[in-house]
C-alpha cells in the first residue's frame, strides 16, 4: 500500500484503496489520456509510472486512449476553450501515444481501449447519461468558476467532458483511476457517474504535475517547455541540462524516485540527464548523449552525427537556384514558415556558426552546400546539393 501511494497528492476517499487492496483480488486500474498532441512527454510519465507500479504489483492496467473525448476537449486547468485537433490528427496521435506508453508499461499485460468504443452511443443512451448529472454539479469545478468570473465563456461541450470521462469508468469497471492534480474534479465526478449506474465507485489517486524545463509552468508541448519520450537522445540530454537548479529535486523525485545527490548542481543535473536518456534510449545512451553535449557546449564544436538535408527540393521556381530559407527551416526543424521568419529576424539562425542576416530570405544553393545550418543551441543540419548520404 505505501509503495503504491508514494508521491501521491490525494488518495480518496480515505481508506477506500486500503479496503480494496485488502480484498485480495487484482484491481482494475484506469488511466485515460486524450491524444491531443503527437508526443508523450516526461510530465505524462509521472502518472504512467504509477500505473506501471500497479501493474508490477499484479493489478490489471487499463489504458484508455481518449479518441472521442479529445474531440470534446478537457477544460482542466484552462482559462479559455482549447482549440480542438482534427479527426485525422487525433487518429495519428492515438497510434503514437499507445506505442510511446509501452516504453513504460508492459505491452503484453496492458488492456488498451479507445473510448470511442462506448461513447459513440445511440441517442437514447446519451440522453440517459445526460440525465444522470445536474448543471449545478458540473459548474462546481474551479476552472469554470474562474472563467465565468472573468467573463470568459464555457461551452456546453466542455460541460459534458467530466460526464463522458466518468462514463469511461463505468464502461471498463474501474476500481481505481489515476490522474494529475488538475484531474481531481474529473476523477471524483467519475465516482458519481459509476454510482448513478449502480457500479461500485472507484478510488482516485492524483499525482503532482511536473514543471516544464522553464521551471515555472507545467510541462506542455504547446508551451515549448517539454521533454518528449521520443526526443533524440542528444536533444533529450540538452533539454534536461536546461532545467533550473531549483526544479531538480522534483525531477529526481517524480521521474527517478530518488533524492537529488548531494553534489554540485551541474554534476547532479548531468546524472539526471544520463539516467533519463538511458531509460528511454537504452543503457549507454546517456553517456553518449553527454559526450555530444560536451562537444557542442564545452568544446563549442559541431556534433559528429549531424543529419544531412538535400537542398534540391527547396530551389526556387522556374529553374532558379536560390533557396527560400523560411521554407528550408520549416522542413529541417519541423517549424512553421512564420516561425522560421521570426528566428531569422531575431538572429537565431546560423550557418557554420555565423548568424544569418535578418533580411536574407533567399540564398543561392551554391553558398549553402556543405554548410551547417543551426537553430538555437542544439539543432543542426548539414546542407548538401544532391541526395543526402547519412539521413
Amino acid at each position: 500500500m505505501s509503495d503504491l501511494t508514494k508521491n501521491a497528492v490525494d488518495v480518496l476517499p480515505e481508506g477506500r484503496l486500503a479496503e480494496q487492496l485488502g480484498a485480495g483480488r487484482p484491481l482494475r486500474v484506469k488511466l485515460g489520456i486524450d491524444p491531443t498532441t503527437a508526443d508523450i512527454h516526461l510530465g505524462h510519465t509521472v502518472v504512467l509510472e504509477k500505473l506501471a507500479e500497479f501493474q508490477r504489483a499484479g493489478h490489471t492496467v487499463v489504458l484508455i486512449i481518449g479518441d472521442f473525448t479529445a474531440r470534446v476537449g478537457d477544460p482542466s486547468g484552462r482559462s479559455s476553450t482549447r482549440p480542438l485537433p482534427s479527426a485525422e490528427e487525433i487518429e495519428a496521435n492515438a497510434a503514437t501515444y499507445q506505442e510511446q506508453a509501452f516504453k513504460i508499461l508492459d505491452r503484453g499485460r496492458t488492456e488498451v481501449r479507445r473510448n470511442s468504443e462506448w461513447l459513440r452511443m445511440p441517442p437514447e443512451d446519451l440522453l440517459g447519461l445526460l440525465a444522470r448529472a445536474t448543471v449545478a454539479r458540473l459548474l462546481e469545478r474551479d476552472d469554470f468558476q474562474k472563467r465565468m468570473a472573468a467573463g470568459t465563456g464555457v461551452t456546453a461541450l466542455e460541460l459534458l467532458y467530466p460526464l463522458l470521462q466518468g462514463y469511461d469508468s463505468v464502461a471498463v469497471d474501474a476500481d481505481v483511476e489515476l490522474g494529475g492534480t488538475d484531474q481531481k474534479f474529473n476523477l471524483l465526478f467519475g465516482r458519481s457517474v459509476q454510482e448513478a449506474y449502480g457500479k461500485p465507485p472507484q478510488s482516485i489517486i492524483t499525482l503532482p504535475i511536473l514543471v516544464g524545463t522553464d521551471g515555472v509552468q507545467k510541462m506542455s508541448k504547446s508551451l515549448g517547455n517539454y521533454v518528449g519520450v521520443t526526443d533524440p537522445a542528444p536533444e533529450m540530454f540538452g533539454k534536461l541540462m536546461s532545467i533550473p537548479d531549483a526544479a531538480m529535486p522534483e525531477y529526481f523525485r517524480l521521474l527517478l524516485g530518488a533524492e537529488q545527490p548531494a553534489e554540485p548542481p551541474n554534476r547532479a543535473k548531468r546524472e539526471l540527464a544520463r539516467r533519463l536518456v538511458d531509460r528511454f534510449h537504452g543503457a549507454g545512451a546517456g553517456e553518449r548523449a553527454e559526450a555530444a553535449f560536451n562537444r557542442v557546449f564545452v568544446e563549442h564544436a559541431v556534433p559528429d552525427d549531424v543529419r544531412e538535408l538535400e537542398l534540391d527540393p527547396f530551389l526556387g521556381a522556374n529553374g532558379g537556384n536560390e533557396v527560400h530559407l523560411p521554407r528550408l527551416l520549416a522542413a529541417a526543424f519541423d517549424l512553421s514558415s512564420s516561425e522560421g521568419r521570426r528566428l531569422l529576424a531575431q538572429g537565431g539562425v546560423k550557418l557554420d556558426g555565423e548568424p544569418v542576416p535578418a533580411g536574407a530570405l533567399d540564398i543561392p544553393a551554391s553558398l549553402l552546400d556543405g554548410k551547417i545550418l543551426q537553430v538555437g543551441k542544439r539543432r543542426f543540419r548539414r546542407l548538401v546539393v544532391g541526395p543526402p548520404r547519412n539521413s
